[in-house]
């Protein structure tokens, strides 16, 4: 279907809902504190939308806490080192946004006096920040009249136009139906049809009769809205295989080393590992000792699909120089990717 002359979406509806059935989230100033006055944040709007790639609102909610309750404001990230925020972004994964975070941070004071800039173009030039980012901070902080398009309002509006290609292959004209709805309340209109997308028109589920576009959605009158948005066709993800070696000393404690400061998970922390391959090898162990073999961990990457063999033994301490000895009642503490965890809980080591 072309949306070269898209029907309106209408606006005044959706933020008469959302002035209703707003949710309550930390990082937001709800309707009538808006209408009170009250702005919201750049540095908490900015830090909930980072969180908030690829990770979902229940699982932010204790990060975010965390978070600013360590470093209630841009300065005091820009101030941390940059192992202790990646030690806390442990667990949420796409481990370049922690780095890009704190990047970001130092920017902010060091180039722009602890102010986030006000436009979309301007944020833009700020690292780690992409042009979906910088239209929510934009809209919903300084109600730039700015299309906000996310993976929820992908599904919103591929339903209300009854797309009958993947969103991906409609992403700009999708983008300018939805700036042409834009009204003065631009922050408020972005928030409100984020949680339309996350509350009403849902993946699994679209409770039409309760949906402010009820009456103009295509896919409602069709009577199957789950049918949208149309799946593209996946390639099938490839797979790497590798081994994992725990290593502890005669006193339990466990061996650990950082990644390579550039790459996957770059950075973090980690047992030693072999490479990882298309074609599975033998272990290469990184001293003699009586290894067992404890199993297999699979883990999921956005490329590829990981199979680790993990091994342990107690080895010496003596001749391990790249990395450092972590007490089990300190793991939790470290900044173990959840890959990692996943290897270390299956050789026995509980961190919680």
């Amino acid at each position: 279907m072309s949306l070269s002359h898209p029907h309106p979406i209408d606006s005044p509806a959706v933020l008469a809902w959302y002035d209703r059935h707003a949710r309550d989230l930390p990082w937001r100033v709800s309707p009538q504190d808006r209408r009170d006055g009250v702005r919201p944040d750049p540095y908490r709007v900015w830090l909930s939308e980072v969180m908030l790639q690829q990770t979902t609102v229940a699982a932010v909610k204790a990060y975010f806490l965390r978070f600013t309750s360590l470093w209630p404001t841009v300065a005091n990230l820009a101030a941390a080192p940059l192992d202790a925020v990646l030690r806390e972004w442990a667990g949420l994964g796409y481990y370049a946004r922690a780095r890009n975070l704190h990047a970001c941070a130092q920017a902010v004071v060091g180039d722009h006096g602890g102010v986030f800039p006000d436009t979309a173009a301007g944020l833009q030039t700020l690292p780690g920040i992409g042009a979906y980012t910088s239209a929510a901070i934009a809209a919903i902080c300084f109600d730039e009249r700015v299309a906000v398009l996310d993976g929820n309002l992908d599904r919103v509006l591929a339903r209300y136009y009854a797309l009958d290609v993947p969103v991906r292959e409609a992403k700009d004209e999708l983008r300018g139906a939805l700036q042409l709805a834009v009204p003065v309340r631009a922050g408020d209109f972005a928030q409100a049809m984020m949680d339309l997308g996350a509350t009403i028109c849902a993946p699994r589920a679209a409770m039409c009769l309760v949906c402010p576009l009820h009456d103009g959605c295509e896919a409602r009158a069709e009577g199957e809205p789950t049918r949208y948005p149309i799946k593209p066709v996946k390639a099938e993800r490839p797979v790497r295989r590798g081994h994992a070696f725990v290593m502890r000393d005669a006193s339990g404690d466990v061996y650990l080393q950082s990644r390579p400061a550039k790459g996957l998970l770059a950075g973090m922390t980690e047992v030693p590992t072999s490479d990882w391959t298309a074609e599975p090898g033998e272990p290469d162990f990184p001293v003699t000792a009586a290894w067992q073999r404890h199993g297999e961990v699979v883990h999921i990457f956005t490329h590829f699909r990981l199979e680790l063999e993990v091994w342990s033994a107690v080895v010496p301490p003596d001749g391990l120089v790249n990395g450092w000895w972590s007490s089990p009642d300190a793991l939790a503490g470290e900044a173990l990717p959840t890959l990692f965890r996943k290897v270390l809980n299956l050789a026995g080591l509980d961190q919680a």
